[in-house]
């Protein structure tokens, strides 16, 4: 091995798992902020919303511009050819959510990913075009901005435009993604040409230039959200689909529409909580979660002990297990959403936890499939989230995504966007995993028109009338585990949001049965003490990327504390007296 190749090897083990616990625990404090707030994973796309509330636009003004912002300087999970759900609450105290989830292409069949032998296919269900769900994400952004928006679409999308034309400087965490992911974006002549320069490969402080990116954003912002579903970039992106064997046509580009969903509700001790249904699982699975851990006494036994560690993993178990059974998309199978949230169905599910043993996952959930035991994915997946308030109290959590890291790799030619792979997210046969390891059942088949089911988990947390919450994370099903135990921190452990996002996580997601650690997230003791209750540990990639604000009533008035996870590349930028503040 090359000592190029040796750097790059060590680069992608930090890509893969983040700093170290010494690290996070000397993560910087929390931005201030009084009149705003806005926290993504681009220091850029933080600003760029933060100026648009500084200029009187409200919290989805800025969610826009953020959206579009991320496309041009976080290509691995920002995106326009790739979808996600948005959690937003007005000041008037009104709530929605936004499904902008992609869908399967009118032809798709159940047996679309079966290959040779009559078992899934990997490469096509993630690399080939085929995995390439219809876009949601500029329908998105522009019913967000039709229901509530201020500013002029035009307006929100011309930031993105420019940074994309005339380019931006690279941090060093994005030139590294970069030159990790070469094998990926290699494969693709457009990505390789643009985001590798055909081997001569970016280093920190090199200004990166998407010139196609550009003018597919500058006539976006002319001519309307629809010229993505009906114009010019169309058409380029169903000759890509007809180049590589696709079965995406212009209609299923036509025909896509984004949907206005009613949020769950839910409560956690004094808190209501705000989170997005099927066909997202995650909130489902957090508020089943949030009320098992009402019954224990989670708050005293301190954060991090093994005895929290054991009913943190125990709820996990329960939740996923329910998450491969019953979930999919409800426009297209019966979801029994009541029943899952109902009181005395999740007092059975508590009642079911053994305080000093870890129930073998056979007993915590509906039946194991044949075979999915030994299977787990420890690979990151590529999701991003950002969240935002503004000076009057409209508050929006958005969580989009590509799927996996640059989504199938495959770019448009001449568009300068990814294509997402997020057919993988569907069952490719019923009982078998999918890229994440996650088990999904006959709910979550392939389905023409269906929307994939998903783990993205935006929520907003209110006490009383009061915002006290707004948190997201990327990381597949680690998403909801990361924002359970961000907002566990926060209430039961009394951790302010940074600490809270930069503790040390866990996860469990029932199969394989097998407790998912951090590396250095967990003392000897506290490892030994959990092997002696009969969970199987083993190491995992550093988990999620929460991106949340806290809202904080005082005396003087109302306080926003923004944060990122130091696991990744956040940037909270808020506003005081008129003025942008930021680390």
């Amino acid at each position: 091995m090359n000592k190029r190749s040796r750097i790059g090897a060590c680069l992608g083990l930090l890509l893969t798992l983040g700093p170290p616990l010494a690290a996070r625990a000397a993560s910087p404090a929390a931005v201030v902020g009084t009149e705003g707030m806005v926290v993504s994973e681009s220091s850029k796309a933080s600003r760029i919303g933060a100026e648009v509330l500084l200029a009187g636009g409200n919290a989805v003004d800025a969610a826009v511009a953020v959206h579009f912002a991320l496309a041009v300087t976080y290509p691995q999970a920002g995106n326009l050819g790739g979808g996600g759900f948005m959690v937003l609450r007005t000041a008037d105290g009104s709530i929605e959510a936004i499904d902008f989830r992609e869908t399967a292409p009118a032809t798709a069949t159940r047996d679309l990913f079966i290959g040779a032998g009559g078992n899934p296919d990997p490469v096509l269900s993630r690399t080939s075009h085929l995995a390439v769900g219809v876009p949601g994400s500029v329908a998105g952004m522009a019913l967000a901005h039709e229901r509530h928006g201020t500013r002029t679409w035009r307006e929100l999308v011309e930031p993105a435009t420019r940074l994309a034309e005339s380019g931006f400087i690279l941090d060093r965490y994005i030139a590294n993604h970069l030159y990790v992911y070469q094998g990926r974006l290699g494969q693709n002549p457009e990505a390789s040409r643009i985001f590798l320069r055909d081997g001569d490969f970016y280093q920190q402080g090199d200004s990166l230039h998407q010139p196609e990116l550009g003018e597919t954003l500058r006539r976006i912002a002319r001519f309307g959200p629809t010229e993505f579903y009906t114009g010019e970039t169309a058409d380029s992106l169903i000759a890509e689909m007809v180049r590589g064997g696709g079965i995406m046509t212009s209609e299923d580009l036509r025909g896509y529409r984004a949907k206005i969903r009613e949020p769950l509700v839910g409560s956690y001790h004094d808190l209501t909580v705000l989170t997005m249904p099927p066909p997202s699982s995650g909130g489902i699975a957090l508020l089943q979660m949030l009320h098992c851990l009402e019954a224990f006494p989670v708050g005293r036994l301190g954060a991090g002990s093994s005895q929290n560690c054991h009913f943190l993993a125990e709820v996990m178990k329960r939740a996923f297990a329910d998450r491969a059974e019953f979930l999919g998309d409800a426009d297209f199978t019966p979801v029994p959403v009541e029943g899952l949230l109902e009181k005395s169905y999740l007092d059975s599910l508590c009642a079911s936890i053994d305080p000093n043993w870890a129930t073998p996952n056979l007993h915590a959930g509906p039946g194991m499939p044949r075979g999915a035991q030994e299977f787990y994915s420890a690979t990151g997946g590529q999701t991003t989230h950002f969240s935002i308030v503004d000076a009057e109290g409209n508050a929006v959590a958005v969580t989009t995504t590509l799927n996996t890291n640059y989504g199938t790799g495959i770019m448009v030619r001449g568009a300068g966007f990814f294509l997402n792979n997020e057919m993988d997210d569907f069952a490719a046969a019923p009982g078998s995993p999918n890229y994440y390891g996650l088990i999904q059942g006959e709910a979550n088949e392939v389905r023409a028109f269906a929307r994939p089911l998903s783990s993205m988990t935006p929520t907003i947390v209110l006490r009383g009338d009061e915002l006290a919450l707004i948190l997201g994370s990327p990381g597949g099903p680690k998403i909801i585990t990361s924002v359970l135990q961000t907002l566990v921190n926060v209430v039961d452990h009394e951790m302010d949001i940074q600490a809270a996002i930069s503790a040390p996580r866990i996860h469990h997601q029932w199969v394989p049965d097998t407790l998912r650690i951090e590396p250095g997230g967990m003392t000897v003791d506290v490892y030994q003490a959990l092997e002696r209750r009969g969970h199987a540990l083993g190491r995992s990639s550093a988990m999620g990327s929460v991106q949340g604000i806290q809202i904080v009533q005082t005396p003087k008035g109302r306080m926003l504390l923004g944060a990122s996870d130091p696991r990744r590349n956040g940037h909270p930028v808020g506003i005081v007296r008129g003025r942008l503040v930021t680390r």
